[in-house]
């Protein structure tokens, strides 16, 4: 039998699952369903989009793909605009209402989706956009957000479909998916190339990383987390799958809880329990706070993306750029062993853990005295958890552009000491350094020359000399930001910056008063940590 009714069609974006998926429940629930993913080529091209993005994405496509056939629907995939691909769905289908949900991303996503909210006035079709994080369209105040988060994150789970109805013409999945597979790296011009230590995607995949961290490994996150060393295997490595919705946040927040309550009743009954796991889960709960609280800042003011949240720091690097500078720093040759580790970690992987993120950050704005908007699109492209909201804000709060935050300049040199202490990651990514004693491993330019001669470790050679030297450079950055922060300006605009962004714990609301994506003044906290994807 034909199902009938209105067609609603489900347009996946960064939400590759069929659980806790309100868009599909509902759809489902009105008629016959078409889901859709595209390959938007103004999306693909974006300065901030590699193939390790695209390699993830696949992986989540196939399984989602599989699972929606099992449910009696399959995916279409196609590459093109959106509104002119939904156009041509539109005409040989007739669609009533599109599903999805809000997306919080860059101004090509959001220029999209302005396009796509346009053809849907045009045609008469209503566009249903549900949230999928903790962030809060058109917020008007921070008053009450972490509460509303609570509220959002704890509300029951939305199991899958038992049955999903398709239109008849599209029942056919072996010729849908033979007319429309997924398309690779080269199939569609993106840059970049497979990285061999990346873990793969897909919802499956999700739930054995969550469910590993959270019985097994995460058992020392809180004190581990820091290092590279041990950071890989005691962070939860749920990122990505957060990023690209392989997992809800609200999957990974009550399995949190769950587990907190287990570990508590454990203790309270006498049961053998290792006490490291209260601390690790409160700190990585914590985190999937922070996840959302930086995503709502973006989400408030979307030219973060392109200007200082601080006006008064404009022109502060800008026309001091050196290109050389910033491809030593992408290629991991300047000189500094647990700089140049890291970011080749990210060519293998496109994962580090979040405080050698605050580090490479740190080096490039302050040691490397690069404007953040040059070297953030890089590392965005490194980062397969890349998440638009986090990344931009947290690039300027460590580029010292907030105007309000503290400003940390790490010593690449003091972090190798204090977090690879023997060595081993720093040499498993440096390997051309594999010779050099421990003792000038952080510094290997300090070895004297007839120690360089028998290791066969030649300084400025085999391996670069430092690109700068680190008490200058260091000397100077906070000599140059503090100058600023000084001004009247800058004080009048860290004010402001304040007002906007700063939490106000009790304060009543305040009315905005400015125009964005969404109205409203998100809050900030001076000692939360970069990147807390983690």
């Amino acid at each position: 039998m034909t199902p009938t009714g209105p067609v609603q069609l489900v347009w996946y974006k960064r939400d590759l699952r069929v659980a806790d998926h309100e868009p599909l429940v509902r759809a489902a629930s009105r008629g016959p369903v078409i889901a859709l993913y595209v390959y938007e080529p103004s999306v693909l091209r974006s300065p901030e989009f590699d193939a390790c993005h695209l390699a993830f994405i696949n992986d989540c496509l196939r399984e989602l793909q599989d699972s929606l056939a099992r449910l009696g629907c399959p995916l279409l995939v196609r590459t093109g605009e959106c509104p002119e691909v939904l156009q041509e769905i539109h005409r040989s289908h007739g669609i009533r209402t599109l599903w999805s949900h809000e997306e919080t991303g860059l101004e090509v996503t959001y220029a999209r989706d302005r396009r796509v909210a346009d053809w849907c006035r045009s045609e008469g079709i209503e566009w249903q956009e549900l949230p999928q994080y903790g962030v809060i369209r058109r917020l008007r105040t921070r008053d009450g957000w972490a509460r509303r988060w609570d509220q959002r994150m704890s509300t029951p789970l939305v199991a899958a479909p038992p049955r999903v109805s398709t239109v008849a013409p599209l029942r056919d999945l072996a010729a849908v998916a033979a007319g429309h597979p997924m398309l690779s790296a080269v199939d569609l011009g993106v840059i970049g190339g497979p990285r061999a230590e990346a873990w793969s995607g897909g919802e499956r995949r999700a739930l054995e990383v969550l469910h590993s961290f959270l019985q097994q490994r995460g058992v020392n996150y809180r004190r581990e987390m820091s290092s590279p060393t041990t950071g890989f295997d005691a962070c939860s490595r749920i990122s990505p799958y957060l990023a690209w919705g392989a997992i809800s946040l609200r999957t990974v927040h009550q399995a949190c809880e769950v587990r907190r309550r287990e570990v508590r009743d454990a203790r309270d009954i006498g049961s053998p329990i290792d006490s490291r796991w209260l601390g690790s889960l409160q700190s990585f709960s914590g985190r999937l706070r922070w996840h959302c609280h930086f995503m709502q800042k973006l989400e408030d003011e979307p030219r973060i993306e392109f200007e200082n949240f601080s006006h008064a720091y404009d022109g502060l690097r800008e026309q001091e750029f050196d290109a050389a500078r910033l491809d030593a720093w992408c290629a991991g040759l300047t000189g500094y062993p647990m700089v140049d580790a890291c970011m080749r970690a990210l060519h293998a992987g496109g994962w580090v853990n979040f405080r050698m993120r605050a580090m490479l950050v740190s080096f490039a704005a302050h040691h490397l005295w690069l404007h953040w908007r040059t070297f953030a699109p890089y590392l965005a492209r490194q980062f397969i958890d890349f998440e638009p909201g986090i990344h931009y804000s947290q690039a300027q709060m460590q580029s010292g552009t907030t105007g309000i935050n503290t400003v940390r300049i790490y010593s690449p040199i003091k972090q190798a000491l204090d977090q690879d202490p023997t060595g081993i990651f720093i040499k498993r990514y440096v390997p051309e350094l594999a010779a050099v004693p421990l003792k000038y491993l952080a510094q290997p330019h300090t070895m004297p020359s007839q120690l360089q001669e028998q290791t066969g470790v030649h300084i400025g050679q085999s391996y670069p000399a430092p690109i700068v030297e680190h008490a200058s450079a260091y000397r100077t950055a906070r000599e140059r930001i503090a100058a600023v922060r000084r001004t009247t300006a800058a004080r009048v605009e860290a004010d402001g910056v304040q007002e906007k962004h700063g939490s106000r714990r009790g304060a009543p609301p305040q009315k905005s008063r400015r125009k964005s994506r969404s109205a409203g003044t998100p809050s900030n906290q001076a000692t939360l940590p970069l990147f807390p994807e983690e």
